[in-house]
């Protein structure tokens, strides 16, 4: 219920019953000055409709204690996730629960909450497992590598988290978990990574940083072989947007060279559109230059997850 002391702040998700209990004519609700989140769930339409304003209105018709998870709790985390349509609340008690459409409404018996620009949210080792029920594996540790990115949480903790959950998703994150690096710097790195890995492909180091000779950090490479001295870099379009940054990747593989390193460029349709064509050539190229553990034969197990386009 709103603070009969305080004035009805309409710029945050407020549910119907509320505002007309402030005193706002019900007939102002059903103009042009509100709109429409959920049922019986508005907002002043000056506010824009960002994801996270979604969230908290999913919140409104909801118990005090109740806590976005899953999805919702990604997209306040700012986590990389696909598109998903539902948001998602949790509630403590099953008497708590209420049906919305696009809500999604889980009842737990505890969790692990926190408070994210004034939303209760998941904290982020639960909405990891959380995220276990509905994303790939691939997609999974995307959101856990970034996690460990932005420090939120070590790879060692997240593993021990899921390992002791009795959450649903429990052991798809735990497998997940296991995949979770640091120091990478994007989703595409992580799928490149995870393309080669579940190939059956040595799994290689990430983001090798080489220092000048006063430890100045002065190059980044995405993934590296040490012992055959082989990079494979992923190249967006990021690499070529500005002038500057395509001449320094240019100086940069020129340093390769001098090095007796090589380099193979990966392009995003080289993991979405032809994945298999990409991993041949990571395997011929190990191989060629005495990387150990290269199997002779690829494993399907990448199959599920980069489909491509045959």
């Amino acid at each position: 219920m709103p603070d009969p002391s305080s004035p009805f702040d309409t710029r945050r998700p407020f549910s119907r019953a509320d505002a007309i209990a402030a005193g706002i004519d019900p007939k102002l609700l059903r103009g042009s000055g509100f709109r429409r989140i959920f049922r019986g769930v508005l907002v002043d339409t000056s506010v824009p409709p960002t994801p996270e304003l979604r969230v908290e209105a999913a919140l409104v018709p909801f118990h005090a204690s109740a806590y976005a998870s899953h999805a919702s709790a990604a997209r306040v985390h700012r986590l990389p996730i696909p598109t998903l349509p539902d948001e998602h609340v949790t509630v403590l008690d099953p008497d708590h629960r209420r049906t919305r459409s696009g809500i999604r409404c889980h009842v737990a018996k505890t969790g692990l909450v926190r408070r994210v620009r004034g939303i209760r949210v998941s904290d982020y080792a639960q909405t990891f497992v959380e995220l276990a029920e509905t994303l790939s594996l691939v997609d999974l540790v995307i959101v856990g590598d970034n996690l460990v990115r932005k420090g939120k949480v070590t790879p060692e903790k997240l593993i021990r988290f899921c390992r002791d959950s009795t959450l649903p998703g429990a052991q798809c994150a735990l497998d997940a978990a296991r995949y979770v690096r640091e120091g990478v710097d994007s989703p595409m790195e992580t799928r490149l990574r995870m393309l080669i890995v579940l190939a059956g492909l040595p799994e290689p180091k990430v983001n090798l940083v080489i220092r000048d000779e006063y430890g100045h950090p002065v190059r980044r490479y995405d993934l590296w072989y040490e012992k055959s001295r082989t990079l494979v870099e992923y190249d967006g379009r990021q690499h070529i947007e500005r002038e500057q940054n395509w001449e320094s990747d240019l100086e940069r593989r020129e340093e390769i060279d001098d090095t007796r390193a090589r380099i193979l460029v990966v392009t995003a349709k080289g993991v979405h559109a032809y994945p298999e064509r990409t991993l041949l050539k990571v395997q011929r190229v190990l191989r060629e230059r005495g990387e150990p553990g290269v199997p002779t034969r690829l494993s399907d197990a990448w199959r599920p997850h980069f489909p491509g386009y045959h």
